[in-house]
């Protein structure tokens, strides 16, 4: 009987890169853009334009669309259409994005879309997971670089190292709980910036957040990095021997745990389990993003202890394995101290007096057939009526 399983393999390297600049050159664009000014104002516009129609689709989607929103989102649009086109002018047809970067704006994109569904189920307009996405990236993405250099200070500093390469993101190398850190302030910000509770947003984010990681792994299967120890099982993964992370000494045919396919597993069945559980949207007052960090947590802390890519020790176990206990402990607390502290649900989504709809009124336009929110002052669901027996 033929097995069933096989050998995962590892990308060809041509796939690590998207050569959008290659691309752009074959249909003419990139001739327009660098033969002159006016062609790169163009080019840009029309970028732009593009741009401002995907994502005033996906807004109108999402939630409610104002003119000021619309407005805005032109005009941030093209301007960043025309940063591309004069961008495009210095780096020429060579340039290209990671595909490792495309699959992190996949996660980042699925995660903000989730979100927004989420907070319109909690009776918040999804429009405001923008504002607040804006912060937590940013920062998010800063934290992550810093948190991987300080655990990785071998790459970028000592004899034959250049420490500028530090700033070098686009190289890669970011870690998950810098980003997690980054972005819980982000979020802090945003949510003290816009009104929301702190807690309904992280709720409403965990789910997405696992889904975004899951994507991140599998921009490491296009990278060749981050495997794990030697297997014989069947679905080990192929690397090449000339991989610096190759260890050394092991036949050139030797697989690997492809732990990038573990972690991805596990984020997906936590997202679908942090959904099942919060379908009634009962898991309030941050316990939702509580259990992310305790699933999380466990999953991280065994699959990080199976990798073969050098990284820090403390007491003889990796840092990274030690954050990982840090969120299970992390999550512990939260959950005890916040279901002692509010044993109900949410008085509302927003801070006190912060309310937008306190101030604006009904508006009618606001309307949406997702199930209405659930907060303290409102009754359990009854159960369906029994079918009357013939």
């Amino acid at each position: 009987m033929t097995n069933v399983f096989q050998s995962i393999p590892s990308p060809s390297p041509e796939w690590q890169q998207v050569p959008i600049g290659r691309w752009l050159e074959a249909i003419g664009v990139m001739d327009l853009v660098q033969g002159s000014v006016l062609g790169a104002v163009v080019a840009g516009l029309v970028l732009g334009l593009v741009v401002t129609l995907i994502v005033l689709a996906v807004w109108l989607v999402a939630g409610r669309l104002t003119r000021k929103d619309a407005a805005w989102t032109l005009l941030m649009s093209l301007l960043f259409g025309v940063a591309v086109a004069f961008l495009l002018r210095m780096v020429g047809p060579s340039w290209g994005i990671q595909t490792y970067a495309l699959c992190i704006l996949a996660g980042i994109v699925v995660a903000t879309l989730l979100t927004g569904y989420r907070l319109r189920q909690r009776g918040v307009d999804a429009g405001y997971v923008i504002d607040i996405a804006v912060w937590a990236v940013l920062l998010g993405i800063a934290a992550a670089r810093l948190f991987h250099v300080v655990t990785h200070p071998d790459d970028y500093f000592g004899p034959g190292r250049d420490p500028m390469t530090a700033f070098y993101v686009w190289e890669g190398g970011i870690a998950i709980f810098g980003a997690l850190i980054g972005g819980a302030i982000g979020i802090w910000i945003g949510c003290r910036t816009t009104g929301l509770r702190f807690s309904t947003f992280v709720d409403a984010l965990a789910p997405g957040l696992l889904l975004a990681q899951a994507f991140g792994r599998l921009g490491n299967w296009f990278n060749h990095e981050l495997f794990g120890q030697p297997t014989g099982l069947p679905w080990g993964l192929e690397i090449e021997a000339d991989n610096p992370a190759f260890p050394i000494g092991l036949p050139p045919e030797t697989l690997f745990h492809p732990t990038f396919a573990y972690e991805i597993v596990w984020n997906v069945a936590g997202a679908v389990l942090l959904l099942w559980l919060d379908r009634k949207r009962d898991v309030q007052w941050g316990r939702l993003i509580a259990l992310y960090l305790i699933w999380y947590g466990i999953g991280r802390s065994v699959f990080e202890t199976i990798r073969v890519d050098p990284s820090e020790l403390f007491l003889g176990i990796r840092t990274n394995v030690w954050m990982a206990f840090l969120a299970i402990a992390i999550g512990i607390v939260v959950w005890v101290v916040q279901t002692r502290r509010h044993p109900g649900l949410e008085p509302s989504p927003w801070e006190p007096g912060r309310d937008p709809d306190a101030e604006e009124g009904v508006d009618s336009s606001r309307y949406t057939e997702l199930p209405e929110p659930r907060t303290q002052d409102d009754p359990e669901p009854a159960a369906e009526p029994a079918a009357a027996q013939h």
